[in-house]
């Protein structure tokens, strides 16, 4: 059976360069300055996912000390912070979070962007291993991470709740994001 292709998407949203993402998560609020300029796809396509409600009630499924905090996988959604984490770890058959999409990708926009940095706080897009195949999923940056600077697209920078960001574990929930 062959692989899926999604279809590349440019969103309809086009950054101003001035807005901010205030997630609120279980764990408490992280305000987010977002990279318009510098990532306008990526910026576009979080902006019009995070006001159609498609984050809400979604989990962080993937937790790295010292790298990563990883969520907006829709598979999530449905789930307790006990079964993401046992799905994580191969116990709960049958559901795989980190594999759910928005049914499309996005271009990638991190070649030749100098303001493209891994910092502590940073949000980033995750993607596989093909190129140009983000789609939902995100991850904060949990320290300094030159090695993905030239592999993955950062787009917003936390301004408020670094002690958020580096408290979400697997199972943690995104409850709602606005678009300031």
């Amino acid at each position: 059976m062959g692989r899926v292709v999604l279809p590349l998407y440019t969103p309809q949203y086009v950054p101003e360069g001035g807005e901010v993402a205030i997630i609120t998560t279980d764990k408490g609020v992280v305000t987010v300055r977002l990279a318009g300029h510098d990532a306008p796809i990526a910026v576009g396509n979080f902006i019009e996912l995070a006001r159609k409600g498609f984050y809400e009630k979604t989990k962080f499924h993937a937790y790295k000390q010292g790298s990563v905090v990883l969520g907006g996988c829709p598979t999530t959604r449905g789930l307790g912070p006990a079964q993401v984490d046992a799905a994580m770890r191969g116990v709960l058959r049958g559901i795989h979070p980190g594999t759910g999409d928005a049914r499309y990708t996005i271009k990638d926009e991190y070649a030749g962007k100098p303001n493209n940095r891994h910092e502590l706080g940073s949000l980033c897009l995750a993607h596989k291993s093909q190129p140009d195949s983000g789609s939902c999923q995100f991850y904060f940056s949990l320290a300094r991470q030159p090695e993905l600077d030239d592999a993955f697209t950062a787009f917003g920078t936390t301004a408020e709740g670094i002690d958020v960001v580096l408290a979400l574990r697997v199972g943690d929930a995104i409850r709602s994001i606005e678009i300031v």
